[in-house]
């Protein structure tokens, strides 16, 4: 399958850009540097380029840093199915593999951040660390979003995404109207530029874009009562155990800092929690520099505190 729209999902910059074949289908990746691999996992409505100031400054700190765009998303394979967590989970680890790296360390945002909590439970072995930011554990989140009213409403668009066909229109409607204002309105008060919020519309009016990033949410809500999803709920009560640093926005609105607090319960390895003052869901963006920094302190040192 070749990529529907190079130029809108594959920008320029001091990185290489190229396809892996991972979990039966195509990843599109984005690298820069060289040594211990970084594997950086993109939330929604976004894709690889969200990383694009954390690739810099990790290849300057002598890592290398591959951002990937999950299935459905920016350069890589829209397949008809396969966008369960531990499927995609699986995509993310079959990367890294294909990669030719015995281990990652992880880090994933919003929905990537889900699947990394997910691929560091399934996959251990191939998690050299895990950094989540913007998202509970997955068990914290079900919990969350069943229980806390608060959490419910501020993952609105979630319930919104349930049904058919009507959510894809809105988000490539008025050439991608919707996440421009998604972005602004979830973001603290740094807010992005036009031309980088531009850029993310332009991905999601790729064709086939908007149902294949809807579907994962589709596959957590319809599958709260099925036996797929009591299943995968089940598995994730294995704790984590690769050290892990959890970041979040104090002024998220979607993922509530109340729902993110407590994921450490199921981590069974050194856990740090950082919450950034004054930011909101988008704190690798909002504050590249301050994220940076803690990042690749935190990847850099050999004893992690709990």
């Amino acid at each position: 399958m070749t990529d529907p729209a190079p130029s809108a999902v594959r920008p320029e910059g001091p990185w290489t850009h190229r396809d892996v074949a991972a979990n039966g289908a195509r990843f599109h990746i984005a690298e820069l540097g060289d040594g211990p691999l970084v594997m950086l996992v993109h939330g929604f409505p976004q894709f690889w380029w969200t990383w694009r100031h954390q690739m810099v400054a990790l290849a300057d700190a002598g890592f290398r840093a591959v951002a990937m765009d999950l299935r459905g998303v920016g350069g890589s394979d829209r397949t008809p199915r396969g966008y369960d967590p531990a499927n995609l989970a699986l995509d993310i680890t079959g990367v890294i593999r294909s990669l030719g790296e015995p281990d990652a360390a992880l880090v994933g945002h919003d929905l990537g951040g889900y699947l990394a909590w997910t691929a560091a439970a399934m996959r251990p072995k191939l998690v050299r660390r895990l950094t989540v930011v913007s998202m509970p554990h997955p068990r914290r989140w079900r919990s969350a979003m069943l229980r806390d009213r608060r959490q419910s409403a501020a993952a609105s668009y979630i319930w919104g995404f349930q049904r058919p066909w009507i959510p894809e229109r809105q988000l490539t409607a008025d050439d991608g109207a919707l996440v421009g204002r998604l972005i602004r309105d979830w973001s603290g008060p740094r807010l992005p530029e036009d031309k980088v919020v531009e850029t993310y519309q332009q991905a999601m009016c790729v064709p086939s874009t908007a149902h294949c990033s809807i579907e994962p949410y589709r596959w957590l809500v319809r599958s709260l009562a099925r036996p797929d999803g009591i299943q995968f709920n089940r598995r994730m009560k294995r704790p984590v155990r690769v050290p892990t640093l959890h970041l979040h926005g104090s002024l998220d609105p979607v993922a509530r800092t109340r729902s993110a607090a407590g994921s450490g319960e199921y981590v069974e390895a050194p856990y740090r929690w950082r919450l950034f003052d004054g930011l909101g869901h988008f704190p690798h963006e909002e504050d590249p520099v301050g994220f940076s920094a803690e990042l690749i302190n935190w990847l850099k040192d050999p004893e992690p505190d709990r």
